[in-house]
């Protein structure tokens, strides 16, 4: 698939090729989308209920769609050639005025622009400018062609339920009924966005290049963990004065070793499996179908899992940080406990499921773990904070030795394929840069 203009638009829109990797720009975009997962904690930080974790959830799966959007563009076209630079600038503050508009997504407050107007102005901004380029891209394939108008309307329903839902409440009296209105009408946009997705297939996925594409998504796992570093840097708030106590130094080092946990259940072995795997399906359509579930959506619910986790973490580090504190703090409760286990068991389910559809195994050391932690919830929620934080690391710990010895010369294997495939592009670069540099 070409740009279809031939050299005349050569210099405009530069298609991608089957060896891309991810450009610097879009680690910009990136960036955005690092201060994007902040906001998103803030919808059930100040809140703590089951609604305004739902809202959390319906946020960051849009918000995960606007990214997504941002990975196919960079594996159909060159990111940082030609005039998509510009077109990624002008996305880029959309999404960062999206993220601004978090908080008051739901609810407009006080004074300044309608919140919820906002917020879908941005996602329409988004998401059409996405589709324009690929709209653009696939002008000259007749297929890809007649269904682009489809996909130009999902963004334009979407939006349109998501002002709906941002102007029905202002206009019922039943708070109740105009919350459960609202979710209803949000859910309705992510049905249409996602639902699509599955309906269409392979005409909604087109995957150029496979190692972009997983790259792209094991960056972003990246940025979701680096959103549980930050929240165990900003949590002790240390700027306000509070003491670097004894309590502060053994939760962050708690809470480092369950990310360091995380990341190793994800970055041993498995990102390089499901990598090796994608790149092994060369028919267009399956690759597009296994790049849209294993990727597209089975990475949502690990990042989500990621998000929930550094949620549970934002208070925690606070409260052990003040001097009226019990040095092992206080239970955290059902509801936090939940936020905290559940988000690493959802990671881990996720990583389960990941390996169930591209490599059809089933891992299930994983599973046993998700099940321990589920087990282990309702007791840690009456234990003291650091207890309960010292328990789940030493459970995701133990989980990973496990996976780890018993993969029975599976994950050597797959690490040396990985490195050979590494040292083979570093000759290949080196060669060139010797005969033309």
């Amino acid at each position: 698939m070409g740009n279809g203009g031939g050299t005349r638009w050569s210099h405009v829109v530069r298609s991608g090729a089957p060896g891309t990797r991810t450009t610097r720009l879009e680690l910009f975009y990136d960036l955005v989308f690092v201060f994007a997962f902040l906001n998103v904690t803030s919808l059930t930080e100040s809140r703590a209920n089951p609604v305004n974790l739902f809202r959390c959830l319906l946020v960051l799966a849009l918000l995960w769609w606007c990214w997504t959007g941002f990975a196919v563009v960079g594996n159909l076209v060159r990111a940082d050639q030609g005039v998509l630079p510009v077109v990624g600038f002008v996305t880029v503050a959309a999404i960062f005025l999206l993220a601004l508009s978090m908080p008051g997504a739901f609810v407009d407050l006080p004074g300044g622009l309608n919140g919820p107007l906002v917020f879908a102005a941005c996602y329409f901004v988004v998401r059409a400018a996405q589709l324009a380029v690929v709209g653009w891209v696939v002008r000259s394939d007749p297929v890809h062609r007649r269904r682009w108008p489809l996909l130009a309307a999902l963004p334009v329903l979407a939006s349109t339920l998501l002002v709906a839902a941002g102007l029905a409440p202002q206009r019922l009296t039943d708070r109740p009924a105009a919350v459960a209105l609202q979710l209803a009408l949000w859910t309705a946009a992510l049905a249409v966005e996602y639902g699509a997705g599955v309906a269409l297939g392979g005409s909604y996925w087109l995957v150029v290049s496979a190692g972009h594409w997983a790259e792209r998504h094991a960056l972003i796992v990246l940025v979701a963990l680096g959103e549980s570093i930050i929240a165990l840097g900003i949590g002790p708030k240390f700027i306000s004065g509070l003491p670097l106590s004894g309590p502060v130094v053994v939760a962050a080092a708690l809470g480092i070793a369950v990310v360091a946990a995380l990341w190793w259940a994800y970055f041993d072995t498995l990102a390089f499996a499901l990598e090796q795997t994608l790149h092994h399906t060369r028919e267009p359509v399956p690759r597009a179908r296994l790049a849209r579930d294993v990727y597209t959506y089975l990475h949502l619910p690990m990042v989500a899992g990621i998000i929930f986790f550094a949620l549970g973490l934002k208070g925690l580090l606070a409260e052990a940080a003040e001097p009226d504190t019990p040095s092992w703090g206080v239970p955290l409760g059902g509801f936090w406990i939940t936020v905290l286990y559940g988000g690493v068991g959802l990671y881990l389910l996720s990583l389960a499921a990941c390996g169930r559809r591209a490599l059809r195994t089933v891992h299930w050391r994983l599973l046993v773990a998700v099940a321990v932690l589920a087990l282990a919830a309702p007791v840690a929620g009456r234990l003291p904070e650091l207890v309960a934080l010292a328990l789940l690391a030493l459970l995701c710990l133990a989980a990973m030795v496990a996976q780890t010895i018993s993969e029975d010369g599976r994950r050597r294997q797959i690490r040396q394929l990985a490195l050979d495939e590494q040292i083979a592009a570093e000759v290949e670069q080196s060669q060139w840069r010797q005969r033309h540099l």
